[in-house]
């Protein structure tokens, strides 16, 4: 745990060394926010101000990663390399949402990539990391709360994990419309998994150094993940000198699905997520009232930080209260993880 802490310390002092130049980077490209005109009109003040935020997250937990795991990812053992599953949702989710961001700056209507065309590489990817996981690293198996053992769920694995993927990326990507927000509520879930990781290493029986279970290797890497987006807040804090954009979001919601999966917890996921799937769950029942009532909303926007927005909260409050909120989701979670 020590070197996991001293990891999360070291991508928090990387990213933040790296923030300022990147912003000059992504200025000197043009790459800026494109505000929707159907947002909050206070938004619109945001017009501009650099997207693509969220390879300052990605890119040094991905180093940091295959230089702690160089060892274990030219060895032969499935074990020590099953850490590339989180860096290759993390990487491909990131070049995917990366795309989308580039296309809404340079693009005429500004939307960026279609929902249509998005969604099923969305899922391809999905596809292609849980039937590795399932096939190669041997994971199909589910933690329930009050029952001793993992319980294994068989081929029904799949496309379980494949939903658990999508929807944690685009949750997440729903999540960042607030100054700071998404990069909190990422922080907080990722250090959840890394103290359920934690607390799971000690209930697997005794084994040799060269052959550490999975969730070993998911404690550094999720404390590395949680302190590059403490760093990446530093430029996010409101008012934000940067947003992680698609690149960030979809990424880091896609890694928290596998890590979730890797520790058989996925059940949690909704718990310790719990912001996250309640913007997600705001935006599905925002549209289904709208086609059943013909054109009534349930809320006076969605997601669900817009909400509250338009009721007078401000920007700060808001995410300061979803943050407390996901504090106390993750301090239940990680208690059920202990049934």
């Amino acid at each position: 745990m020590r070197t996991a802490l001293f990891l999360g310390g070291l991508a928090f002092l990387l990213a933040v060394v790296w923030g300022s130049p990147l912003i000059k980077l992504l200025k000197h490209y043009g790459i800026g926010k494109k505000i929707r005109i159907e947002g909050p009109a206070t938004h619109q003040v945001k017009v501009g101000t650099p997207t693509m935020g969220g390879l300052m997250i990605v890119v040094p937990v991905l180093v940091i990663t295959a230089a702690l795991n160089i060892a274990n990812l030219l060895g032969a053992t499935v074990i020590g390399k099953s850490i590339l599953m989180p860096m290759t949702a993390m990487a491909s989710f990131a070049a995917l949402g990366a795309i989308d961001d580039i296309m809404g700056v340079r693009g005429k209507r500004g939307d960026g990539m279609l929902a249509r065309v998005k969604f099923p590489i969305q899922v391809t990817v999905a596809i292609i990391i849980a039937l590795i996981l399932y096939f190669v690293a041997n994971i199909h198996s589910v933690v329930v709360p009050t029952v001793p053992d993992k319980i294994d769920i068989g081929l029904l694995w799949i496309p379980i994990a494949v939903f658990i993927i999508v929807l944690s990326s685009n949750a997440v990507n729903m999540t960042d419309g607030l100054d700071g927000l998404a990069g909190i509520i990422a922080a907080t879930a990722f250090m959840a998994y890394a103290v359920i990781a934690y607390l799971q290493s000690f209930q697997i029986e005794p084994y040799p150094l060269t052959e550490k279970p999975v969730v070993s290797y998911l404690v550094p890497f999720s404390l590395t993940v949680a302190g590059a987006c403490m760093a990446f807040l530093w430029f996010n804090a409101h008012p934000a000198q940067m947003f992680m954009g698609d690149t960030g979001s979809e990424a880091l919601g896609a890694t928290l699905g596998v890590v979730a999966l890797m520790t058989g917890q996925w059940l949690l996921l909704p718990v310790i997520a719990l912001i996250p799937m309640a913007e997600t769950l705001s935006v599905i029942l925002q549209v289904g009232y709208f086609k059943l009532t013909g054109g009534k909303r349930l809320f006076k926007m969605a997601p669900l930080h817009h909400h509250f927005e338009l009721l007078g909260w401000s920007e700060t409050q808001i995410v300061q209260r979803f943050w407390l909120v996901a504090i106390w989701s993750a301090m239940v979670g990680i208690a059920l993880a202990l049934l």
